[in-house]
């Protein structure tokens, strides 16, 4: 597992550490804007890269393909992280920021552990998938075929195409920020084994099951940490009202709608950011509020 840790930025009074979990075919350095900005608000960053993307190990002999048999397995890289990386740090109160596939992985934890992070901020998480037209049932089913035709370890269709390094800005689905899709980019030619281009069928059956555990109607119980989520209106990678619904049944949950917004919020426009940053800073406040 690929991992690093960020210091609070200089001549800044320290408020704990922030737990940053990327998203499906995401990478550290994609990150660094977020990361000198929460280091700015005077949080240490601690992050890594999940198991077959970015710098972490691959699962399967083609780099580019990323794959899990279940999302157990994400669960065990995050556990392995808290206790490796985190814990030993002592670095005060612990909030997270997930992203996408970060926060669906964050929600099952959480269920587990509550106490795991003081509060934790949602960026899009994913919670139900667009399936390129077809009806989510009908995507269930022939993902569920491909699996028992031997196929877990080939490509979603079209995946193979799916190239970040060559992608045209017009063909994108994640940011209307055409710079910092640029940015990436450049980190991407700059460092092309970072890459992954999509999943196979395998990851795609395990993502539907675990999304299946996220709706079971006792999901929510217990689950009292804190929660601040936003859900990008423009989403076309997961579908943002399966997310307001999950978040009307925890207790401590809210959600706030950003207009205009595709996914990858935190890579979005600066108006889109500032709305993100200033609910964010005012949540965190009220969260750390006699702890500082």
């Amino acid at each position: 597992m690929r991992t690093a840790v960020f210091g609070v930025a200089p001549a800044i009074r320290p408020r704990g550490l922030c737990l940053l979990l990327h998203g499906l075919s995401e990478f550290i350095e994609k990150y660094t804007e977020v990361i000198d900005e929460l280091r700015a608000r005077g949080f240490m960053v601690a992050t890594f890269d999940w198991r077959s993307q970015g710098g972490s190990q691959r699962a399967l002999a083609d780099p580019f393909k990323i794959h899990v048999e279940d999302f157990a397995q994400y669960d065990a890289d995050l556990a392995a992280f808290m206790d490796q990386v985190v814990s030993p740090l002592g670095q005060g109160p612990i909030i997270a920021l997930a992203h996408s596939m970060g926060g669906h992985i964050l929600l099952r934890a959480l269920k587990a552990k509550p106490a795991l992070v003081e509060a934790a901020v949602l960026s899009a998480p994913m919670i139900g998938m667009q399936t390129e037209g077809y009806p989510p049932v009908i995507a269930r089913s022939i993902c569920k075929l491909q699996t028992v035709l031997g196929r877990r370890q080939d490509w979603v269709w079209g995946a193979d195409t799916l190239d970040p390094l060559t992608m045209d800005f017009a063909v994108q689905r994640v940011t209307r920020d055409r710079q910092r899709f640029a940015r990436t980019q450049a980190l991407l030619r700059a460092a092309p084994d970072l890459r992954t281009k999509g999943p196979s069928w395998g990851w795609l059956d395990a993502s539907f099951r675990s999304i299946a555990s996220l709706r079971q109607a006792g999901f929510g119980t217990g689950l009292t940490t804190p929660l601040l989520t936003f859900g990008a209106q423009s989403d076309r990678v997961v579908v943002s009202a399966d997310c307001q619904r999950l978040m009307a049944r925890l207790p401590r949950a809210r959600y706030i709608p950003l207009s205009d917004a595709e996914h990858e919020i935190l890579m979005e426009r600066d108006g889109i950011r500032a709305q993100f940053w200033a609910a964010f800073d005012a949540f965190v406040a009220e969260q750390l509020s006699g702890r500082q």
